[in-house]
């Protein structure tokens, strides 16, 4: 039987952790290799794509077009900042036209003019504690750590740094307004259900500093991409029939890291760009610590299924049985697999990840 390719979903205690940060368009580097970041260092920044206005000059001062033209005090090329002369004065008000905003002239003529706008950067976070190993020229660095490594399912797009606060005894717990209190202010929150938005509310009002779940109820999707603290999800998002328990594994580690300062990078998902929302826990290195190679499926390997009925259980694969029609009527290679609960499944390949 031909070895299958597994997804590895990485739950690991101490590893050698490297990410490569990367604009999303050319700019500039702002760190040296072998300088040490933080994960919210800005280690790159980047123009993203400029907005252009055109000034009526000469609608804006009431002469002719080309009066408007000899009033001009700028050349085309020039930077401007907020509030700088562009044209005039002229009449008895003494009429002129100021820069809206910072900006840069790109063209004039026939009473009109062409600015492009000069917004701040975007700015490209380190994303986790740690030394830049290699510099990318005008896109980006790699940094590499050592540490606990838990990866997600989905997140925000927002990074941040600081203590992790366990605030539930079970994954599978919901957060209740109880529990977000003066406490938990700065923190960074573990827990295990959020379904309530007043919560959401609270948690951003106090503020906390970011929160990992192992499930979000759908209805809270738009209102986590927009507010501005990391949201991590390690599960996927729950309907009305309920809610997803944080796998085992994740979240002993995490439960047992309570207090630990952590990284929160809860980057989207995207398996083209290579992105995955996760968190570091940085640690000492010792002359073990452990890289870990892509891998094929085989038994003993512990796995977590990802998808119903069994979705977030972890388990133990017992024999791989090649290709097998399941109950749906699906021919596909599966796994024998015994999960937490002792219960023994035969699971298609697909549904399955390697913890490690």
């Amino acid at each position: 039987m031909a070895a299958t390719l597994a997804n590895v979903y990485h739950v690991l205690p101490l590893t050698v952790i490297r990410r490569q940060r990367l604009l999303p368009v050319p700019g500039k580097l702002l760190v040296r290799k072998g300088q040490k970041v933080g994960a919210t260092d800005n280690v790159a920044e980047a123009i993203l794509a400029p907005e252009h206005i055109i000034l009526n000059l000469a609608g804006m001062l009431g002469v002719s077009a080309e009066q408007a033209d000899s009033l001009v005090q700028v050349k085309a090329g020039e930077t401007l900042v907020e509030g700088d002369l562009i044209a005039g004065p002229v009449g008895f008000g003494k009429r002129v036209v100021r820069a809206p905003q910072k900006a840069r002239v790109v063209s004039m003529g026939s009473g009109r003019m062409l600015l492009e706008l000069l917004g701040a950067p975007f700015e490209l976070k380190a994303g986790l504690p740690g030394t830049v190993m290699e510099l990318i020229p005008e896109r980006g660095v790699t940094i590499e750590t050592h540490g606990a490594l838990i990866q997600g399912a989905w997140g925000n797009g927002k990074i941040e740094y600081g203590a992790l606060f366990n605030t539930v005894a079970a994954p599978d717990e919901t957060l209740h307004a109880d529990l977000i209190n003066v406490s938990l202010r700065g923190a960074i929150v573990l827990a295990g259900y959020l379904d309530d938005p007043q919560i959401l509310r609270a948690a951003i009002e106090l503020p906390i500093r970011g929160l990992i779940l192992g499930s979000l109820h759908t209805s809270l999707e738009t209102m986590a991409k927009e507010i501005a603290m990391p949201i991590l999800v390690t599960e996927g998002f729950a309907h009305s029939r309920g809610q997803r328990p944080m796998n085992s594994a994740a979240f002993k580690l995490l439960s047992t890291s309570d207090r630990s300062e952590i990284a929160l990078n809860a980057e989207r998902h995207d398996p083209y760009a290579g992105t995955i929302p996760e968190v570091v826990i940085p640690r000492p290195a010792s002359t073990e610590t452990p890289v870990h190679p892509v891998k094929v499926f085989a038994a003993g390997q512990q796995v977590r299924v990802v998808r119903a009925p069994a979705a977030s259980m972890v388990g133990v694969i017992t024999e791989l049985r090649g290709i097998q029609t399941l109950p749906s009527g699906v021919r596909a290679s599966a796994a024998e697999v015994r999960l937490e609960d002792g219960s023994i499944q035969i699971l298609p390949l697909a549904n399955l990840e390697v913890l490690g």
